[in-house]
């Protein structure tokens, strides 16, 4: 954005002025508030019935952060806290479907695409896919993530809870420290349980 506000002569058309800056920040800043808020509804969810890995994150939390408010360095350090989010994310993925336009003629495996048709990807469908995830897919279980996420399952891009290539999430690394920088937090803070 900043690059777009430059004022060159070959970006004239798609110059931003510093409002439209700003305007564009908070809706990175916005968009990402409803989507980050059920990936931490989910996780605490998911720590309340699997204890150990609670056990285990208020470890690792309080031996990386202490009592303190984590710093990025501290929450970069918190990888069993980064495994159980990819793992929420996968089971409990805030976006359920996408949709891409053809936008020309295409062949996808043996099936032709027209140009300007609508695909739709089943997000949640290949995140629990047996296929792809093996036969304990829709169970909770951070460790396959464990060698991080292109080899956590049987296809590198099976995890698509952020998109993929140049439609990737803009805001996927702010979302990511944003839930740990919580999620530390709350361990270091309460216990959570399910009544």
């Amino acid at each position: 954005m900043i690059e777009a506000s430059e004022n060159t002569e070959s970006n004239k058309s798609t110059k931003l002025n510093m409002d439209e800056i700003v305007e564009e920040c908070k809706t990175f800043f916005l968009a990402g508030h409803e989507t980050s808020s059920n990936l931490l509804t989910w996780t605490v969810f998911l720590l309340s019935l699997h204890q150990d890995w609670q056990t285990r994150l208020k470890e690792e939390v309080l031996k990386e952060c202490g009592m303190g408010i984590p710093d990025s360095d501290r929450l970069a350090r918190l990888r069993l806290v980064n495994l159980v989010l990819l793992e929420a994310l996968r089971l409990y993925c805030p976006v359920v479907e996408m949709f891409r336009e053809a936008s020309k003629d295409m062949k996808l495996g043996n099936l032709m695409i027209p140009k300007n048709v609508l695909v739709s990807i089943p997000l949640a469908k290949i995140h629990r896919s047996k296929e792809y995830w093996g036969e304990d897919a829709n169970e909770f279980n951070p460790n396959r993530f464990t060698n991080g996420i292109s080899k956590a399952a049987k296809h590198p891009n099976a995890f698509l809870a952020f998109g993929m290539g140049p439609r990737t999430c803009v805001g996927q690394n702010f979302a990511m420290l944003e839930a740990k920088a919580v999620l530390a937090m709350v361990l270091q803070r309460f216990s959570l349980s399910v009544i």
